[in-house]
C-alpha cells in the first residue's frame, strides 16, 4: 500500500496512491473510488446520506462533438456500496439550461422530471433531487456529506458566525432550505459571493467541497471535516459538563442486556401495531450518555435537524419512563404502562400530521416511534428489516453526535415542525418510497433454528435467510458454527452456541435473538441424533439421550420460546423436525422411533394449547437425508450399507427406490417444506404433518 501523505485525528484516510493509480485517466472510476472510501467511514457520511459527482468530457453519440458529462449519484444510493450502476450521467449544459424555465419554489417538483431531459447515459440511475446542487457548481470533482461534525456546526444556534470565523471564510454558509432546484442557485450564487471558497456549509443540513481531481476532493472533504471535529473537541465540556452531565447512572452491561432482552420483544410487538417491524438494540457510549443526561427532556422532543436523519427516525424518539433496574418479571403490568406510552406517541404523531399536512400530501404512515430509549439501558429502534433498523439507530447516534456538537458550541436547533414535515411528506419522497422493491415473504420474520450448523438445520437457515427473514444459527458444535454463519453477513444472521438440554443455554440464545433482531417469530427445532439398534441392544443411556435431545429438547426450546412470541403478541411459527418413523414402524429402531413419535404427538398438542396465541405448530417429517447429515457419518451410514448389501455410495439411491416418487431427498427439499407452513401461503394451518420423504406409503397420515 501507497505511504499516505496526509493523517488525520478525527477521520481517516484510506488514499492508496497505488490503487488510484491502476484507473489511470477514468475519473468515473475514481469518483467510485473516492466515494466508497468516504462512505466507508460514518463520521464523515451516513448510509445512503450525501452524494459525490465528477464532470468528464465525452463524445456526444449524435453531433459527434465533446461535451461535459456530469456523473452524481443517482436517486436511493449509498456512496460506500456507489458503483457505476449506481450513477446518472447528464449533459451539464442541458441541466443548467434548465434554469431558464424554472417558475420558483412553488414549482420544484415538476424540476425533477425534468432532469430525465438531460440524461446522456441511457443506463443512468434516476437522478436524485440533488443534482442541481452539483451541476450549478464548476468544479471537476464534487462532495456533498453529512459529517457529524459539520452538521453540529450547522445546526447551530450561532452556526454561520461560527462557520465563517473558524475556517476564516473559507467556508461560505447557505441558509436552511429544502434540497432542490433553488438550493442549486443558491449555491451558485454563494460561490459567485464569495470567489476562491473550498466549501459550502449548508444550515442544518451538510457539507459541500471539492477539488481539481478526486485526491485534491477527497483531501479537502478530510481536511474542512477534521478541523470542524477538532474545534468541538476543544470544546466539550469547556463551559458546561456535556449534556449537562449525568441524570442517572448506566445499570452494569451485562445487566442492561439482561434488561433489554427481556424488554425487546415486548417494545417490539407495540412497534409492530401496524406492520411487523425487525428491532437493534444498542448501549453505546454515544447513546449512553446521551439518554441519562440532564439534557435528555430538553433535547430529544426537539427532534433531529437533518433531513437524512429524521427520515430514518422519525423526528421524535419515545423516551420510557420507567427505572432501568425495574423489575420485569410481571410483563402484563409493564406492558399496559408502556402501551400507554405508545398510544401517547401515536397520538402526538397524528396531531404533527394533522397539522401540517398539505391538500395533496400523502396518506398518514405508520406513526408509530421508530426509536426509543430507556435511561439506563440503551435505544432500540424497529423498521420493517434487520438493516433499515440498524441504519435507524445509526442515523440517530448521528443525530446525538450533532446535539453534543451543537451544545458545545452554541445551542442546538433543530428543524421546524412545517419543514420536517414537508420533506417527510414530500410527493418526491412517496414516489421514491413506491418505487421500492416488493418485500420478500419473510422480510420482517425472525427465525431461530437449532442444529442449523449443518444438514437439514443449514439448509433451513440458508432458505429463510435466501426468502428475507433474519436468522439465528445455533448449534452444539461451536467450530461448526463458526463456519455457517461465513455465509450470512450482520444483517441477517447471527450465531449462537446451543445446547438444547441446558436450560440456561436455551435462555442465553433468545436472550441473542431479541438482542440483534428483537425478538423471534419462527422456531424451528431441528437438532437431533440416531441410534439404531434392537430392543434388547438399546441401552438406557441410548434411550435417555434420544429422549433427551429430542423429545425434551424440542419441548424446552418451544417453552422458552413462546414465551417471546407471546410478548409479542404478533402470533408465530414452531416447526419441529421429526421423521418418518414418528408414523413408520420399523425393526432395531426402537429408541430413536419411540422419541420421534413423541416430538409429533407434542406438536399436536401444543398446536391445541398455542392456537389463541396465533402460534402455529405444524411438522416437517424428512425420511433418509444423507447429504450434510451428521447422523450419517461414519458408523451409521457404514452399518446401513452393510445391512443392505450396498455400498456408503449408494445409500441415497438405495432409498430413493422405496420411495413412490424414485426421488433422492435432499436438505433443500426439508427446507422448502419448512418455507411451506412459514412462507405465508399456509397462515391458517396448524397441527399439520408435511411428509418430505418422496412418498412413503406406510407413512401416510390418512
Amino acid at each position: 500500500m501507497a505511504i499516505l501523505e496526509k493523517q488525520y485525528k478525527h477521520v481517516s484516510n484510506l488514499w492508496d496512491e497505488q490503487k488510484a493509480a491502476s484507473f489511470g485517466d477514468d475519473e468515473v472510476a475514481l469518483l467510485i473510488y473516492r466515494s466508497n472510501m468516504l462512505g466507508a467511514d460514518l463520521r464523515i457520511t451516513n448510509y445512503g446520506g450525501g452524494n459525490t459527482s465528477c464532470k468528464t468530457f465525452e463524445k456526444d453519440p449524435l453531433s459527434g462533438k465533446q461535451v461535459e458529462i456530469m456523473w452524481v449519484k443517482g436517486s436511493g444510493g449509498d456512496i460506500g456500496t456507489l458503483t457505476k450502476a449506481g450513477l446518472a450521467g447528464l449533459y451539464v449544459d442541458k441541466l443548467r439550461a434548465l434554469e431558464s424555465v424554472y417558475r420558483g419554489l412553488e414549482f420544484e417538483d415538476e424540476m425533477v422530471e425534468l432532469f430525465n431531459h438531460c440524461i446522456y447515459d441511457l443506463d443512468s440511475k434516476a437522478p436524485s433531487i440533488d443534482t442541481p446542487l452539483h451541476a450549478f457548481l464548476p468544479f471537476k470533482h464534487i462532495d456533498h456529506l453529512h459529517p457529524d461534525a459539520a452538521i453540529a456546526i450547522a445546526a447551530s444556534k450561532e452556526g454561520e458566525k461560527i462557520t465563517q470565523e473558524l475556517f476564516e471564510g473559507q467556508i461560505a454558509w447557505v441558509p436552511w432550505q429544502r434540497p432542490g432546484f433553488d438550493l442549486g442557485l443558491q449555491l451558485k450564487k454563494a460561490l459567485e459571493d464569495n470567489p476562491g471558497i473550498r466549501g459550502i456549509m449548508l444550515g442544518g443540513h451538510g457539507l459541500f467541497t471539492w477539488g481539481d481531481t478526486a485526491y485534491d476532493c477527497y483531501i479537502n472533504s478530510l481536511e474542512v471535516i477534521e478541523k470542524a471535529s477538532q474545534y468541538l473537541e476543544e470544546n466539550y465540556g469547556k463551559n458546561r459538563p456535556v449534556f449537562g452531565g449525568d441524570k442517572i447512572q448506566s445499570l452494569a452491561p451485562e445487566k442492561r442486556k439482561d434488561q433489554a432482552a427481556i424488554i425487546a420483544p415486548l417494545l417490539r410487538g407495540l412497534a409492530s401495531s401496524y406492520d411487523r417491524m425487525v428491532g437493534t438494540f444498542n448501549d453505546s457510549d454515544a447513546v449512553l450518555q446521551f439518554i441519562n443526561s440532564n439534557d435528555l427532556d430538553k433535547l430529544a422532543p426537539l427532534g433531529t435537524s437533518c433531513p437524512d436523519h429524521f427520515l430514518r427516525t422519525k423526528i421524535r424518539p419515545l423516551v420510557l419512563d420507567i427505572p432501568a433496574d425495574q423489575d420485569l418479571s410481571d410483563l402484563a403490568q409493564l406492558k399496559e404502562h408502556i402501551s400507554k406510552l405508545f398510544a401517547d406517541y401515536r397520538d402526538s404523531y397524528k396531531d404533527y400530521y394533522e397539522t401540517h399536512k398539505r391538500s395533496n400530501s400523502p396518506g398518514m404512515r405508520d406513526p408509530n416511534p421508530v426509536i426509543i430509549l430507556w435511561p439506563g439501558v440503551g435505544m432500540f429502534s424497529y423498521a420493517k428489516n434487520k438493516q433499515t433498523s440498524r441504519v435507524a439507530s445509526e442515523f440517530y447516534i448521528n443525530a446525538i453526535n450533532v446535539m453534543r456538537g451543537a451544545e458545545a458550541v452554541s445551542e442546538y436547533v433543530s428543524l421546524p415542525l412545517q419543514e420536517a414535515f414537508d420533506i417527510e411528506y414530500w410527493l418526491l419522497e412517496e414516489a421514491k418510497l413506491q418505487r421500492m422493491p416488493k418485500e420478500q415473504p419473510l422480510s420482517r420474520k425472525v427465525a431461530l433454528i437449532t442444529g442449523s450448523a449443518g444438514g437439514i438445520g443449514k439448509a433451513i437457515a440458508d432458505k429463510l435467510a435466501k426468502e428475507g427473514a433474519c436468522v439465528v444459527l445455533t448449534d452444539l458444535d461451536p467450530e461448526r458454527l463458526k463456519e455457517s454463519i461465513k455465509d450470512f453477513n450482520k444483517d441477517t444472521g447471527i450465531q449462537v452456541p446451543l445446547n438444547v438440554l441446558e436450560p440456561e443455554s436455551i435462555v442465553k440464545a433468545f436472550k441473542a435473538a431479541s438482542l440483534a433482531f428483537g425478538g423471534v417469530d419462527i422456531v424451528v427445532n431441528c437438532a437431533g441424533l440416531a441410534i439404531s439398534k434392537p430392543l434388547t441392544d438399546t441401552s438406557e443411556a441410548d434411550w435417555d439421550l434420544l429422549n433427551d435431545v429430542l423429545v425434551k429438547g424440542q419441548f424446552m426450546v418451544s417453552q422458552e420460546g413462546v414465551k417471546i412470541l407471546r410478548a409479542q403478541a404478533l402470533g408465530g411459527d414452531i416447526i419441529n423436525i421429526a421423521s418418518k418413523n414418528a408414523l413408520v414402524s420399523g425393526p432395531n429402531n426402537v429408541g430413536y422411533g419411540t422419541a420421534k413419535a413423541a416430538q409429533v404427538h407434542m406438536s399436536r398438542l401444543l398446536a391445541a394449547e398455542l392456537g389463541p396465541d396465533k402460534i402455529r405448530v405444524n411438522v416437517v417429517n424428512p425420511d433418509a437425508v444423507i447429504e450434510g447429515s451428521k447422523i450419517w457419518e461414519g458408523k451409521w451410514a457404514e452399518g446401513r450399507a452393510k445391512a443392505y448389501g450396498i455400498s456408503v455410495e449408494d445409500l441415497p439411491a438405495h432409498y430413493a427406490k422405496r420411495t413412490l416418487l424414485n426421488e433422492i431427498i435432499s436438505t433443500e427439499d426439508i427446507a422448502n417444506g419448512v418455507f411451506a407452513f412459514v412462507g405465508g401461503s399456509l397462515s391458517k394451518s396448524t397441527g399439520n404433518i408435511l411428509n418430505v420423504d418422496g412418498g412413503v406409503a406406510a407413512a401416510f397420515v390418512r
